[in-house]
């Protein structure tokens, strides 16, 4: 898509469809087809992103403007998996799944952190507004039957203090802390079936909670299908491995 300026009225028009003809069997290979991005990407239209949007967005200097939808794809894929800007950005540049549902190109360059920050600040100026977006998206993922919950995309009551950050909590806590976090805020029954937390100052122990940990949260298939669970279970996993 691109904005074009008719009449003094900026416009968002559909620009030529990303030439992904190329790179389309490398994408087919290697993104399974029950990935969830890739069935979003192909199952959901983005377009009422540019209705929600047009009255706020506009040419940036006469310069290429980042497509609305894919700045929307940015914020909803932080949403998804829990990310912070940077974070974010920084997985885009490699994970070819993110790439595919972006509309980018193997090769094709990520936005600046920035570019969010002033995505939020200068489009979003209405943070209800993002919330109102994403439970969109969460609503016609339901209709095509992508997911069965909508907490597995995000839960919308959490999303203006989310994105109302400047910046990711300094002190945010352990990786495995991060984790327990991601399932209370699914799940809070799961504090009774976790084992006791270690307190001692003993890396030994420390592993063995991290791998009993593991093990329980593996055993229920439905937390597992989250994507900010599947998250924090890698970064866990490093750790007691």
């Amino acid at each position: 898509m691109y904005l074009s300026n008719i009449g003094g009225v900026f416009i968002i028009e559909q620009q030529q469809k990303l030439v992904l003809n190329l790179y389309m069997e490398i994408y087919e290979l290697i993104i399974p087809k029950d990935n969830l991005l890739r069935q979003i990407k192909e199952l959901v239209d983005f377009s009422f992103i540019y209705d929600a949007l047009l009255a706020n967005y506009c040419l940036d200097n006469g310069g290429n403007a980042v497509p609305p939808i894919r700045i929307f794809k940015y914020l909803l894929l932080k949403s998804i998996y829990d990310l912070s800007d940077i974070d974010l950005v920084e997985r885009s540049k490699y994970d070819m799944s993110f790439k595919y549902f972006l509309d980018m190109a193997p090769e094709d360059e990520v936005i600046n952190p920035s570019s969010l920050t002033k995505f939020r600040k200068l489009r979003l100026k209405d943070m209800n507004l993002l919330d109102m977006l994403i439970a969109k998206t969460v609503q016609l993922t339901l209709e095509k039957g992508i997911i069965k919950s909508k907490y597995i995309i995000m839960d919308a009551t959490h999303t203006k203090s989310k994105y109302n950050q400047k910046t990711p909590p300094s002190s945010t806590p352990g990786t495995i802390k991060k984790l327990r976090r991601s399932i209370y805020e699914i799940d809070e029954t799961m504090k009774e079936k976790f084992p006791d937390k270690n307190t001692d100052d003993s890396l030994e122990k420390e592993l063995k909670y991290c791998k009993q940990l593991i093990d329980v949260i593996k055993g229920n298939e439905e937390i597992c299908s989250y994507p900010k669970v599947q998250e924090k279970l890698k970064s866990t996993r490093r750790i007691c491995h």
